[in-house]
């Protein structure tokens, strides 16, 4: 995957921890311990999306399709 260059800006109290993780060689360089850092907050936040979108879901209403689905299509599956 390519990657960009970019400045950002970081409080000293947070650089200093991640400092501190490099010289324990939990990440090899700063530059991969905030990528990773970036990484998992964007994963967190996309599963948080999904979880607020099933949390819309009404369960009763999606059984009933489900359930109305399957019967359905089950004479149109092959006998075994």
């Amino acid at each position: 995957m390519s990657q960009a260059k970019v400045a950002i800006t970081i409080e000293e109290g947070v650089l200093a921890k991640v400092d501190a993780l490099v010289r324990r060689k939990v990440f090899s360089n700063r530059s991969r311990a905030i990528q990773e850092a970036v990484r998992e907050k964007l994963e967190r936040l996309e599963r948080n999306r999904l979880a607020e979108q099933c949390a819309k879901l009404d369960p009763a209403f999606e059984k009933a399709m489900a359930d109305e689905g399957l019967s359905e299509e089950l004479g149109a599956w092959p006998q075994y």
